[in-house]
């Protein structure tokens, strides 16, 4: 049987399907201060992706952070770059950046009260790589009040080589929920 070619290219026949979601693991986090995904299969995918779905803080205005460990040891130093633009439902906008702190921002930031819930997705770049810097980029929507809504767009780097085999992310204060999921992306 002949296929088109356009048909090996969406899988078929057992050729790659370069571009293909492949689910890592999936936390369903509850009232905790973190979060770690310790095995992120960093030999097999240069590219992952992390989505952050329905997180709240136990108290206002706390954001959701990332850090990575280097061969399974933490990196907490001051040592990670992020630039962030936002905006709000009242027309506002801004810009926050850090050139030397101790995490990324997944995107998400928050209150505790009812239906005060943000959601993100993160991609993240040569985390397996030890001769490349580690990158990520972000992309959330936010509700700081049941009237207030905000978009953020982040890109952040762990500027030293290094292989990264697992993957934090924590509440800036307190603790949190939410249900995180972390994906390789195939052929990438």
């Amino acid at each position: 049987v002949l296929m088109p070619l356009g048909a090996t290219r969406f899988g078929f026949l057992g050729a790659p399907d370069p571009g293909k979601l492949e689910l890592i693991e999936t936390k369903n986090i509850s009232s905790a201060s973190s979060a770690i995904f310790t095995s992120i299969e960093e030999s097999t995918y240069n590219v992952h992706f992390l989505t952050v779905n329905d997180f709240q803080a136990s108290s206002d205005s706390k954001f959701c952070a990332i850090r990575f460990y280097e061969s399974g040891v933490e990196e907490s130093d001051n040592v990670y770059q992020y630039a962030s633009q936002f905006g709000r439902a009242n027309g506002t906008f801004g810009a926050s950046q850090a050139t030397g702190t101790n995490f990324l921002l997944a995107g998400v930031t928050t209150g505790n009260q009812t239906n005060e819930v943000s959601n993100s997705y993160s991609y993240f770049y040569n985390l397996g790589d030890s001769a490349k810097y580690s990158f990520q980029t972000s992309h959330g929507s936010t509700t700081s009040n049941t009237t207030t809504y905000t978009f953020n767009y982040v890109s952040g780097v762990l500027p030293q080589t290094s292989t990264v085999n697992q993957i934090k992310l924590f509440v800036s204060a307190g603790t949190f929920s939410a249900t995180a999921s972390l994906y390789g992306i195939a052929e990438s």
